[in-house]
């Protein structure tokens, strides 16, 4: 088969640990996968992969790149501890630190990038204080890097929705802008009302058509009872599979198995989906109950080096390496299930499209001198090349001091 519009060739690389072949990019998209050696189209830029593992482009499935103090001076932690605590502090300490900003959002974008992360699924906060300034320096981040990290973005109301009046309204503006989802947090513990605060979220997501991506804290029962909300709702309502997503949810870790089973069960039958940061003091989701359910979960960074903590790096192979450890994740099956989750599933928290080393998806490639995706995961082995929507970029020459 003839492949004229060709303009790039990755040459020798093994996809997903298989057989040496050769990648053939025709812009943006993947189209081609041939057995390696083959003849390049006239004109084609070639690229020796070294017989290195391939991976589709890593899936950041839940970020806060509008606000990271990444690439400026360190920043002491300070302010009390717990959600209300991180929230004041913040609030107090955003604007001396150019939060949001462009530069902000570029250099963690950026740095997601450089270890391989092609797509980012980030909650941006709107509030009283910043409105819709986040959103804007986000979408502008974006398109500084050529749009080599496709974004979608959650309007995050992180100072609560209903105790700040006009944070509905901002939501609603937010969806009306094209943000993809509209998110809420803990609706017992923040705001105090949950049905309430859901009842408001769920109507301007029958209105606009965007999605939902809750942040959900809220630990054992009470966390439960705000699964029930939730499913309530998208039942009632009729929302498609995938539009609704339940971040953290430490409750479905904290209650019984058949409590948990069963809210698993209907999780999968209305389509609803977890994205969890892998906390390491904590229980993480367990994997063979979620992939037994059917119910699909994606893996995120959080935050990187921000107001609510000095930790983070973006790389989101250190994320999957931490659930698979923290979970004791052994066995050769559930490694690569974990890299799978990382990669090729987690797409669907950003694009609706195919995000694999295949024919037709986005040209997004993960390349790692490992002998298999399994050794990639407990290594965490260095990327040594990112192709993302068909760039070529080589991580050295995107590496970033966190200080400069």
């Amino acid at each position: 088969m003839l492949h004229d519009d060709v303009d790039l060739v990755l040459r020798n690389v093994r996809p997903w640990g298989g057989d040496p072949s050769d990648v053939l990019v025709a812009g943006d998209r993947i189209a081609a996968v041939v057995p390696t050696g083959s003849s390049a189209p006239e004109g084609a830029a070639v690229v020796d992969g070294y017989g290195h593992l391939a991976l589709p482009g890593l899936v950041n499935a839940h970020a806060h790149v509008d606000k990271s103090w990444w690439g400026r001076p360190w920043e002491s932690y300070g302010g009390e501890a717990g959600t209300q605590g991180r929230i004041a502090h913040e609030r107090a300490r955003r604007d001396a630190l150019g939060i949001p900003g462009v530069d902000v959002a570029t250099r963690v974008l950026r740095e997601g990038l450089r270890t391989g992360t092609t797509r980012v699924r980030t909650h941006v906060d709107v509030d009283l204080g910043v409105g819709l300034r986040g959103i804007h320096a986000v979408r502008a981040a974006a398109e500084a890097l050529d749009d080599a990290v496709e974004v979608a973005i959650v309007a995050f109301p992180q100072d609560g929705v209903l105790r700040r009046p006009g944070v509905l309204d901002l939501l609603r503006q937010a969806a009306l802008a094209g943000a993809e989802h509209i998110g809420g947090l803990d609706p017992s513990l923040i705001d105090r009302d949950p049905v309430g605060q859901l009842d408001g979220l769920f109507a301007i997501a029958a209105d606009t058509g965007c999605g939902i991506d809750l942040h959900l804290h809220e630990p054992a029962e009470l966390g439960a009872f705000a699964f029930d909300l939730v499913l309530d709702r998208v039942e009632r309502d009729g929302i498609a599979p995938g539009k609704v997503n339940i971040a953290h949810g430490f409750g479905i870790v904290d209650v019984e198995p058949v409590r948990r089973r069963d809210l698993l069960a209907r999780m999968a039958g209305l389509g609803v989906t977890m994205t969890t940061v892998a906390p390491v003091r904590m229980r993480q989701l367990p994997l063979h109950e979620f992939d037994a359910a059917g119910v699909r979960f994606g893996l995120g960074t959080d935050g990187i080096r921000d107001l609510w903590s000095p930790y983070g790096d973006g790389d989101l192979l250190g994320i999957a390496w931490q659930y698979a450890r923290a979970g004791g994740v052994v066995r050769d099956e559930d490694l690569l299930r974990v890299v799978e989750l990382a990669s090729r599933d987690g797409g669907a928290f950003v694009t609706d499209e195919v995000h694999d080393l295949v024919a037709g998806a986005r040209a997004d490639v993960v390349l790692v001198d490992a002998e298999n995706p399994m050794d990639a995961l407990v290594r965490r082995v260095p990327r040594s090349l990112v192709v993302a929507g068909g760039q070529v970029f080589d991580p050295v020459a995107l590496e970033q001091h966190p200080w400069e």
